[in-house]
């Protein structure tokens, strides 16, 4: 019977790639309607899940050479950029919080911060998620902090907001870091492949920071309202940070420190010279090492997100197929007149595509897709390239109508304390909230 419905879900995958490729073949050469209809395939197969996650992000090795849309050598190369080694470092720390559970010391230090009433705990829920993602996974935070929220209170309405504080935390705070959630990298990995100057960890952090602080308060309100006071048990454990979580505060305070000395500040000090990629590695790598050894490659290689790894591959594979094969040129080109319309307009419309788009799929393959059309149609209307292809980046992470929409959503959902039209109904009006504030932020701030 299992076999049967995966057949049936690669059936509809490969049906839908038919179709994408013959209604493509109109307005594209052959290698570009075949590349669509491949990236059809791989999106159906991640939305449906018919096949392992890392599996499906592993077929543009094979497809890509096989259908002649690039070589061997330069899709496998993908799966070695830098950025994948960036969060690969951001991962073992967040295994080593995890391990230690400073996770739950950090959370517990936000409780302390708020009234023990129902309102204050869906704050300090929403914000400790924000701020916990900024450091680990979105998906991490989330798994984390979910069945402490669910443990809190024993009402059925007050569950639900609480889930959704958490899910809508991880993904309004994901953004702060590079490393919070996967189309962040994917963004970096693009502008070093293009050689434009990236963003270092520091500048991202100032640029985010004014959304993420909004939009972690607008959540939290929007979750509390009609909520009743009614005070919360938080059992508040009195004990001190022990000698493993201590030793992980230290090396999170100089990677931190080293970030910040790598950033340059104008003619006055131009920073370390480092690639981010190997302080975040670094400071990974000396976990399993004395005098930490808080590690063991045996016990804790199984943590490690080798399919998110592979899933950034594919995304910056599709990236590079859509620039080799003109698909990010010709597609930009039907776009061509948006270039008539004002900058906040434009930035408007992308926002609200990218937005509503990356509720149906996943928001790394979305991205994957959407940044070298912007980016063509940037180069091609003498735009703002960066400018354009942040708000996408940053719109792909603020999608709260459905559970598919990022696996924040869909863990809150699987924790079965609220249903789709619980989300669907606070997560449209914070899909449309989260579309103006990026908007008027990139317009007067970022720019």
């Amino acid at each position: 019977m299992a076999d049967t419905v995966i057949y049936k879900k690669i059936a509809v995958a490969i049906l839908i790639a038919f179709i994408v490729f013959l209604l493509s073949f109109i307005p594209f050469n052959l290698t570009q309607a075949v590349l669509l209809g491949v990236i059809a395939f791989l999106v159906v197969l991640w939305t449906n899940e018919a096949l392992p996650l890392g599996v499906v992000s592993l077929l543009p090795i094979v497809l890509f050479p096989s259908f002649g849309i690039l070589s061997t050598n330069l899709t496998t190369q993908n799966y070695a950029n830098p950025i994948i080694f960036l969060f690969l470092g951001g991962f073992f720390i967040a295994i080593a919080v995890e391990k230690s559970n400073l996770h739950r010391w950090i959370a517990q230090k936000m409780f302390s911060i708020f009234p023990a009433t129902a309102r204050g705990v869906i704050f300090s829920l929403t914000i400790a998620s924000g701020v916990l993602s900024s450091l680990l996974s979105n998906t991490t935070t989330a798994l984390l902090l979910i069945p402490i929220a669910l443990f809190l209170s024993d009402e059925a309405k007050l569950k639900m907001r609480f889930a959704l504080g958490v899910a809508y935390g991880a993904s309004v705070g994901g953004i702060l870091t590079p490393i919070g959630t996967p189309p962040n990298l994917i963004l970096l990995g693009f502008m070093q492949d293009k050689g434009m100057e990236a963003f270092s960890f520091v500048e991202w952090m100032w640029m985010m920071a004014p959304l993420v602080v909004i939009m972690l308060i607008v959540v939290s309100y929007l979750l509390s309202i009609g909520c009743s006071d009614a005070k919360i048990s938080f059992k508040e454990d009195k004990k001190t940070l022990n000698k493993d979580q201590k030793k992980i505060l230290l090396l999170l305070g100089g990677v931190v420190m080293l970030l910040l000395l790598n950033a340059p500040l104008g003619s006055h000090w131009s920073g370390l010279g480092l690639n981010e990629s190997v302080i975040l590695l670094g400071g990974g790598l000396l976990l399993f090492a004395p005098p930490f050894s808080i590690l063991d490659w045996m016990d804790d290689k199984g943590k490690v997100p080798f399919r998110i790894m592979f899933l950034f591959g594919a995304g910056f594979s599709i990236a590079t197929a859509f620039s080799a094969t003109s698909l990010a040129s010709e597609l930009a080109s039907y776009l061509i007149a948006l270039s008539d319309f004002p900058t906040l307009f434009v930035l408007l419309c992308i926002a609200i595509l990218v937005t509503f788009t990356t509720e149906i799929t996943s928001n790394t393959a979305l991205i994957s897709v959407m940044l070298p059309i912007i980016y063509a149609l940037a180069i091609q209307t003498n735009m703002d390239a960066k400018l354009f292809m942040m708000v996408a980046t940053v719109c792909a992470s603020y999608a709260f109508m459905l559970p598919i929409a990022t696996p924040p959503n869909a863990i809150a959902m699987s924790s079965g304390a609220l249903n789709v039209k619980d989300m669907l109904r606070y997560g449209f009006l914070l899909n449309l909230i989260g579309v103006f504030f990026v908007v008027v932020i990139a317009e007067f701030f970022w720019r």
